[in-house]
């Protein structure tokens, strides 16, 4: 584990957790819950993750809220919990309550054309290998697997064809671990975790864990109200607290996270 903030204290940030009242733990999938694939579709959960995430779930004390960059459903079902968690997808689009309920940010007329011409500037882009994902408020090219030949001049090409629809003010095009995202203005992971955390007490023990540069919305927006952790192998420039290495030094987090809360359960006698 590499401590990011010189000021943090991990050791008393355990013991809040233990005597909290109430916990909420945010976590990111791919990159973070999951080690990323060529195929999305085969990336599962590192080996411990389900079977923690239904211990704490099943302890009932803890607030499981799964914050990603993919649609819910597809979140769900890799994740395949006895207990299906609050899942907030497509950046923080979509909503799936742990009911199943799933609610949509609606996009504005302008935004859905200026998608549609995207994606279909990059339809010449399948062709070199790319993987075009259309979400309900952004377009995605993802390159994972490609030479690094093939990454290079997808780049330079997907910035060329992508960035007029950005300087149109509608979108806003973003790089991540894998690719560009042209996205909707508006709504991102910190408008999720804002919103669970407006759910939540003033004294409510929070964090928040991602990989990717699409997560440092979330890290900011949980500073100052909870622990912002970057899961990821190297290091890099974040506004999180802490880094923890996957899978070994996250699967130790989530333990120490049951052991807190089921310590907490044992003491109030239940």
């Amino acid at each position: 584990m590499q401590i990011l903030t010189p000021t943090f204290d991990l050791a008393a940030f355990y013991a809040e957790l233990e005597s909290a009242t109430e916990r909420v733990l945010m976590l990111d999938y791919d990159g973070t819950l999951a080690p990323f694939k060529i195929r999305p579709e085969q990336a599962v959960p590192y080996p411990g993750v389900v079977e923690l995430l239904d211990a704490l779930m099943g302890q009932g004390d803890t607030r499981v809220v799964i914050v990603s960059g993919r649609r819910a459903s597809e979140v769900a079902a890799l994740l395949s919990l006895r207990r299906p968690p609050e899942i907030w997808g497509a950046h923080g689009w979509e909503r799936m309550s742990a009911e199943g309920v799933v609610a949509v940010q609606d996009t504005a007329e302008e935004v859905r054309r200026s998608l549609a011409s995207a994606e279909a500037a990059a339809d010449t882009f399948r062709r070199a290998g790319a993987r075009i994902e259309r979400k309900p408020a952004s377009i995605a090219l993802h390159w994972r697997g490609l030479p690094a030949i093939n990454i290079a001049r997808l780049r330079s090409q997907v910035q060329a064809a992508w960035e007029p629809f950005a300087a149109e003010g509608m979108l806003e095009l973003m790089g991540f671990d894998g690719g560009f995202e042209l996205r909707a203005h508006g709504t991102n992971k910190e408008h999720a975790v804002r919103t669970v955390l407006s759910e939540s007490g003033a004294e409510c023990v929070a964090a928040y864990l991602g990989d990717d540069v699409t997560d440092e919305d979330a890290f900011r927006a949980i500073k100052g109200r909870g622990l912002a952790v970057l899961v990821r192998a190297e290091p890099r420039d974040s506004l999180a607290d802490i880094r923890l290495r996957p899978p070994r030094e996250l699967i130790a987090f989530l333990q120490h996270w049951r052991q807190a809360d089921g310590k907490s359960m044992r003491s109030a006698g239940v």
